[in-house]
């Protein structure tokens, strides 16, 4: 299916998006105002900007709405910190409801510092990262499941973003994990999941890593790379593996293929371009059924959204231009 078809029914599409919502908080900072500190010596990191955007599954949910859905939610947590009203705020302001997310007073909101020299333009600095570890509290995992219940047949793609590194404190935890695959089993809808630490735990889902994270997770549940094990075991209906900037590939039962994205000689920034991908694929997935339609349109907006500083989006005429431009 040609691109604007897909982004033709796109604009119908209801989309919700479960897990680690993030607030990216870009701080450009002056390097000719780093006096030291009188208390102790350091010299200090001047901020004299900064914006705020939503980050992680906020990220792929910012890729829904550019490519024109019709309705996006995000489903996590927002901790009752000044970072979780920066959040809603930015969510808000981007076309995306936060109404599903469980609101935990007691808890951090996630949140990523990116230090951005205004000289340069470029980051160099350290990334502060303010994360939270421990076990998520029961009440809050409870509400998170009802919320993901009630919602569950209001949506026509769910996407599930489970980005924490950490042992714990993420949002996808083994009992959210398991109501997702079991809501995903009952079929009607593309479940499609992008996990970095814990692919092999889900279940009956589309389930996307890159080569690197697939590796890992072989590796986690049965001790060496067998990537069609990988698929047999989690009971994935379609097992995506994504290889940079050589393209993609797919496994399903009865065979896997490799589709080639477009050749972009130099990127100017790769973050975000795993989500974007996800954001694409999931939707032309949905819409038409055929994993070489969509990792093809999942590769046509990554290979957009790497052109672009920070998280960039791909917007429906990049697409179309990029189709036309298109030369795997």
């Amino acid at each position: 299916m040609k691109a604007a078809e897909i982004l033709e029914k796109i604009r119908g599409m209801r989309a919700l998006v479960i897990g680690d919502i993030c607030l990216d908080r870009w701080c450009r900072y002056d390097p000719a105002l780093a006096e030291p500190s009188r208390e102790t010596g350091i010299p200090r990191i001047a901020v004299v900007e900064t914006a705020v955007t939503p980050g992680a599954a906020g990220t792929v949910a910012n890729n829904l709405v550019a490519l024109g859905a019709k309705q996006v939610a995000t489903l996590g947590v927002i901790g009752g910190d000044g970072f979780g009203s920066e959040l809603e705020d930015a969510l808000r302001r981007g076309g995306i409801s936060p109404e599903l997310a469980v609101r935990a007073p007691e808890l951090p909101t996630f949140t990523y510092t990116k230090l951005i020299n205004a000289a340069t333009g470029i980051e160099d600095q350290p990334r502060v990262d303010f994360v939270y570890t421990k076990p998520l509290p029961g009440p809050v995992e409870e509400r998170i499941i009802e919320n993901i219940r009630r919602a569950w047949n209001d949506f026509d793609v769910v996407l599930a973003s489970d980005q924490a590194e950490t042992a714990a404190g993420g949002v996808i935890t083994d009992a959210v994990r398991g109501v997702i695959g079991e809501l995903a089993a009952g079929g009607g809808k593309i479940v499609w999941v992008d996990s970095r630490m814990r692919a092999e735990r889900f279940r009956n889902v589309v389930l996307k890593c890159n080569y690197q994270e697939a590796e890992a997770a072989c590796r986690r549940a049965f001790g060496a790379p067998d990537f069609e094990m990988l698929r047999q075991s989690t009971r994935s209906i379609l097992l995506v593996i994504t290889h940079g900037e050589k393209g993609a590939m797919y496994i399903r039962a009865g065979g896997a293929k490799f589709v080639s994205t477009r050749r972009v000689a130099h990127p100017v920034d790769i973050c975000g371009a795993g989500d974007s991908f996800s954001a694409g694929a999931a939707l032309a997935l949905a819409i038409t059924g055929s994993p070489d339609d969509a990792l093809r349109f999942g590769n046509m907006v990554a290979s957009i959204t790497i052109m672009k500083k920070g998280t960039g989006v791909a917007r429906p005429e990049e697409v179309l231009e990029a189709e036309r431009n298109w030369k795997p």
